[in-house]
């Protein structure tokens, strides 16, 4: 009998997929449905596990779903490597998109009592136009190619009487900012047109003139056009209540993670660990344990929500700590290598590199020898002091990526940005700090440049004051100067006393 449950739905909140339910969907590729044979298994798995599925759901021959399986790249986030097996880690952010991809949990539309209003009946070409009508058919602005002479008709034609030309110019102003109804447009219009000058000044119009009809006809169309298109969208309604139930949920689920204890591990060495560091991220304090004091670090981990750390998980089974529920954040490379030329040659991306780029610290992490010899010597003193500086090290990878999304990788002519895997997509980023800080109308304090100093990380702020152009905001500094946001390491509303 088929489970109805299993440890990675139940974390995920949905039901067990049927892998032969979704392998013939046309954007399946070997990677997704390695994702659904995982959430279908609900534990870890090895490739060959995988690719007998692939074989008895008929996608492929074993050994051709082994070779594909291998050439995907199946360790990215959600799913990650444990020797030979690959397991999905439902609390990853990636997880939980995933699943939207995969329509395992689609979004459900909110229901509103009330049904969309019924339009009125289409203008008949017999009839004059109104000006509902013709607020109906130029509310996207007016239609290219139309003439100021068929402008004016419509308009005097829904008002039914003589106007002023700057009345007709200002009426029609409401719907375009370069109107094509000039006050002198009258002089271009050929005798026995639809439209004449009285002696007053006015524009009349010629009831009769088959212009007319023509004018009338073509509003009839935009209308009907625009209807057309309007009925094969969501209900404008909805999609605000959607999108405001949307912001709830985030606003939401943002304090829940700013509420989060979070934990950075840094040991060594690292896969036997003789001596490790803890730092508190919210304290900013620093925990060291050497020898027969761990047992106490791997205590205290109990106490905290997320633990993050360089290849954390295999860094925790060497603690012979469960994590349970508590999400995990991976510090090591988002990625292994960069390819820097047509020859193949490639950048190997370490966390060395990442945390020289973000953060300017030129010496972020230690000699290995050296800190072995501080082991084998008993120089505990000096190994702590080494190990307590890495871990700041990390500690402000960490926060830059918290900041930003993503990490900095600088290398010769290389300048760009990888995106990071322990950053959830609701959490607080430098772009939410700008959104608040432009609708406040506060400025922004930031640190700029390299890493800030660990006693008091805030004395070098700045004030930042944000700029809109369009939809994009930018920083400026007190002379006007746009501010380099990759450099910004901390950010913060004036005022505020959190990062």
């Amino acid at each position: 009998m088929r489970s109805t449950s299993n440890a990675y739905c139940d974390a995920l909140g949905i039901g067990i997929p049927k892998f032969e339910a979704i392998k013939d969907d046309p954007e399946a590729n070997y990677y997704r449905l390695l994702i659904v044979f995982l959430l279908e298994r609900g534990e870890p798995v090895t490739l060959r596990q995988a690719a007998q599925r692939f074989e008895e759901a008929g996608v492929a021959p074993a050994t051709h779903a082994l070779a594909s399986l291998k050439r995907c790249k199946p360790g990215r986030a959600p799913i990650f490597r444990d020797g030979d097996q690959y397991a999905l880690d439902p609390r990853d952010a990636e997880a939980e998109r995933w699943v939207f991809r995969l329509g395992l949990r689609p979004s459900e539309p909110v229901s509103l009592p009330a049904e969309r209003p019924i339009p009125e009946p289409l203008p008949s070409i017999a009839e004059p136009l109104t000006a509902a009508y013709l607020d109906e058919a130029w509310r996207d602005g007016l239609p290219s190619g139309w003439s100021a002479q068929r402008v004016v008709l419509c308009v005097l034609d829904a008002h039914g009487r003589a106007m002023d030309p700057q009345e007709v110019i200002s009426f029609v102003s409401a719907y375009t900012q370069r109107s094509p109804v000039a006050a002198g447009s009258a002089d271009y219009w050929r005798r026995g047109s639809a439209i004449r000058t009285r002696e007053d000044g006015r524009w009349e119009l010629d009831s009769a003139h088959d212009a007319l009809r023509s004018a009338r006809q073509a509003v009839i169309d935009r209308i009907e056009t625009r209807r057309r298109w309007a009925s094969k969208q969501p209900d404008p309604a909805v999609r605000a209540a959607n999108r405001m139930r949307f912001e709830r949920e985030r606003e939401a689920h943002t304090e829940e993670l700013g509420r989060m204890r979070r934990v950075l591990i840094h040991a060594f060495p690292a896969r036997k660990p003789e001596a490790l560091v803890l730092v508190d991220v919210a304290e900013r304090s620093l925990d060291t344990f050497v020898g027969n004091e761990i047992p106490g670090a791997v205590e205290k981990l109990a106490a905290y929500d997320l633990i993050a750390a360089i290849d954390v998980r295999t860094l925790l089974r060497a603690l012979h700590f469960e994590p349970g529920e508590r999400r995990l954040g991976e510090l090591g490379p988002p990625q292994k290598t960069k390819a820097i030329n047509k020859r193949g040659r490639k950048l190997k991306i370490t966390t060395s590199l990442l945390v020289q780029g973000s953060c300017g610290i030129s010496r972020p992490f230690g000699d290995p020898k050296k800190m072995r010899e501080h082991l084998a010597a008993g120089e505990l003193t000096k190994l702590r002091r080494r190990l307590e500086a890495d871990a700041k090290s990390l500690y402000a990878i960490y926060q830059y990526g918290r900041l930003h999304g993503t990490v900095r990788l600088r290398w010769g002519f290389i300048d760009e940005v990888l995106p990071v895997p322990w950053v959830h997509r609701d959490e607080t980023r430098l772009y939410d700090f700008k959104k608040r800080s432009y609708e406040r109308g506060l400025p922004l304090e930031i640190v700029v440049g390299s890493a800030p100093g660990w006693a008091d990380p805030w004395s070098r702020r700045q004030l930042a004051r944000v700029e809109k152009d369009g939809w994009w905001l930018s920083l400026v500094d007190d002379d006007g100067l746009e501010i380099h946001e990759e450099e910004i390491q901390l950010a913060r509303l004036a005022g505020s006393r959190s990062a």
